[in-house]
């Protein structure tokens, strides 16, 4: 009776752990990036002789919670519109380095810059990795890039129709930059070769008053004649001593047909920008740094660090959505979309594993176990009582 409260005790014992481990996966069902566990159980030793051949009189001795098995199913992806959150679609977790410089792991990729441009995460402030081209991990940092630098123009596109009829005109407003993003405005005059050379046109290139540079233009049936629709001059800015070589463009989205004086032929665009500042950043599928600015450009940055595991137990949890290495091998660094990897998705969050529904039948579960291990114990030692009452009459 006495091997029955012991056996009822060990009931009692591993059914509350199971029912603690139930608890923390119901109160993480809205933790991001958390993996469920369930508690694993095993029969203690056997004691006691068995003649050959049969089971005789051994006997178990109860039951033991030998530890959780972590659950590594992944959980639901929710959008979140906040494009520093980060969720792996697939294998992998996001690698992070924490003040201590120890690395940790996670699947809930809620990310954000730190005032030192490096990318961090929120519940932590530990560094997240990328990978650099050695492989080596270093941290996700904005470096030169929170500007972009101007460009200056190389190409000046025109539209519009230039009456064939006409003898001259005039396009005024002809914007180029710089290498250091400055805007000149320049002037076409063109001006009829007609009737010596008919369809072809002298352009002049003015900078205020002072001619910059000249070339010819030539139309048949009013298209643009490939081999005479783009001009070339070397423009260099006052004040300055570097060169800008230009290219002006009529072949695409210009015309000569008759149309009395009047002509549309106009300024169109020009492909040199100014300096623009960071206005947002983004990450695409492959987990790389996509930066916008405000001069309409854009850059690519690092691309993030993602680790894979080969088996549950090659990782520990350790609190705050992360896991660390639990030295027994396994684990891979590499890209998203790599041989292995999933694919990174900016403005979404991996919710918990958790299912509610069944923590709760297992709860139940739980719960009819340790009672029914509770009822034992209390049966057991009535029984001890009436034997001790018997002894005493």
């Amino acid at each position: 009776m006495l091997d029955s409260i012991f056996i009822g005790m060990s009931g009692l014992d591993s059914f509350s752990k199971g029912i603690k481990l139930i608890g923390n996966n119901t109160a993480n069902m809205n933790t991001p990036g958390y993996k469920g566990s369930t508690l694993q159980f095993g029969d203690l030793m056997y004691s006691g002789h068995a003649p050959a051949g049969g089971e005789g009189d051994r006997a178990g001795t109860g039951v033991n919670a030998f530890g959780s098995y972590l659950n590594l199913k992944a959980g639901e992806l929710r959008q979140t519109e906040n494009g520093m959150d980060m969720a792996v679609d697939g294998g992998g977790l996001f690698v992070l380095r924490n003040t201590d410089g120890h690395l940790r792991y996670t699947r809930a990729g809620q990310f954000d810059f730190d005032l030192q441009g490096r990318l961090i995460n929120r519940n932590d402030q530990s560094h997240v990795q990328a990978l650099d081209g050695e492989g080596g991990l270093v941290d996700v940092v904005l470096n030169d890039l929170r500007v972009n630098p101007p460009a200056a123009s190389k190409r000046v596109a025109f539209r519009g129709n230039l009456s064939s009829s006409a003898t001259d005109q005039t396009i005024s407003n002809v914007n180029v930059l710089d290498a250091q993003g400055g805007t000149h405005p320049l002037t076409v005059k063109l001006t009829s070769q007609s009737p010596d050379k008919v369809g072809y046109w002298k352009a002049s290139v003015l900078d205020g008053t002072v001619e910059i540079g000249t070339g010819e233009i030539g139309f048949k049936d009013g298209s643009p004649i490939a081999a005479a629709a783009k001009i070339n001059i070397s423009y260099t800015p006052a004040g300055q001593d570097t060169a800008l070589p230009l290219v002006l463009d009529f072949s695409t989205e210009v015309t000569s047909f008759a149309s009395g004086n009047l002509s549309t032929l106009a300024f169109a665009s020009q492909d040199g920008f100014q300096a623009g500042t960071l206005s947002k950043t983004a990450v695409d599928e492959t987990g790389t740094l996509v930066l916008t600015y405000s001069n309409g450009q854009t850059a690519k940055g690092q691309k993030l660090a993602l680790m894979r595991y080969e088996s549950p137990e090659a990782v520990l949890q350790v609190g705050n959505n992360q896991f660390e290495d639990a030295g027994r091998g396994g684990l891979r660094l590499g890209h998203a979309q790599e041989s292995g990897f999933g694919a990174v998705k900016a403005g979404y969050i991996e919710l918990s594993n958790v299912d509610l529904s069944k923590e709760f039948s297992d709860l139940i579960i739980m719960q009819r176990g340790y009672q029914a291990s509770s009822q034992i114990v209390s049966t057991a030692n009535e029984m001890i009582q009436q034997l001790f009452s018997m002894r005493g009459k």
